[in-house]
């Protein structure tokens, strides 16, 4: 199918793990697509194994002279951006009161920061091609509280609140900005893990990057009257910590 044809879309984190998968499912739907990583090697070999209408541009998402040059890159090769992907984050563990504030002024960086500097960049280009359609990978980390998380969890909400406003901001150019809420999602960072680490939940199993690919078509292409919105991909993670609460 081509239902992104003609469309230009930037995922930032995407040399591998959900950030690859979305590039993949958006190229897949005949989209142009940057991916845009601080990994070059990684970005550089992702690109090539996804074919001839997916790209890499070196991207820190924290400096925001490096957010220019990404946007004009994509804008020059495949015309004005019409999708945004913020994808691109770090857990930074951590207690609150053992947390390096080093740390915490980094995952807030990236995290959070990033996705402010991704958002106002793409503002113009976007509003050269009449609208389009942002999307902030959040976490159900936005959702709930989760010890040893104090920085991660800060900045996940904070993208929530984040794209919220955005969404007020940027309707009146046609543009929708929403949040993505994965759960446990199968990468490289969980690979360590079993299946049944979730087998008390509805379904017990870690999703798929290839799931949230989908998820993200869906609000390109025909979430048209969804914005400022908390689209949760968690397989019935959070629902079946509320029924653990009550038991």
């Amino acid at each position: 199918m081509n239902r992104m044809e003609g469309r230009s879309a930037l995922v930032t984190g995407a040399a591998r793990g959900i950030g690859a998968a979305i590039a993949k499912a958006f190229a897949d739907e005949g989209a142009k697509v940057f991916i845009a990583d601080i990994l070059e090697e990684e970005g550089r070999a992702t690109a090539a194994v996804l074919g001839p209408n997916v790209a890499y541009v070196k991207l820190d998402v924290t400096d925001e002279g490096s957010w220019a040059q990404a946007v004009e890159s994509a804008e020059a090769a495949h015309g004005p951006l019409s999708v945004l992907v913020n994808n691109a984050g770090l857990i930074g563990p951590g207690l609150m009161d053992e947390l390096d504030p080093a740390m915490w002024r980094r995952v807030l960086d990236v995290n959070l920061t990033g996705v402010w500097l991704g958002m106002r960049a793409a503002l113009p280009s976007m509003k050269k091609a009449g609208g389009g359609a942002m999307m902030n990978i959040s976490s159900i980390a936005g959702l709930v509280g989760y010890p040893n998380r104090a920085a991660y969890v800060a900045s996940k909400w904070g993208v929530r609140g984040l794209t919220k406003t955005a969404a007020l901001e940027y309707g009146r150019f046609g543009i929708r900005v929403n949040s993505i809420h994965p759960g446990p999602i199968r990468t490289q960072l969980t690979a360590a893990f079993p299946d049944d680490t979730w087998a008390n939940q509805a379904i017990p199993r870690f999703g798929e990057p290839e799931e949230v690919g989908k998820l993200a078509v869906f609000l390109a292409v025909d979430a048209t009257y969804s914005t400022a919105a908390e689209f949760v991909i968690d397989g019935g993670i959070i629902a079946g910590l509320a029924l653990k609460s009550e038991a």
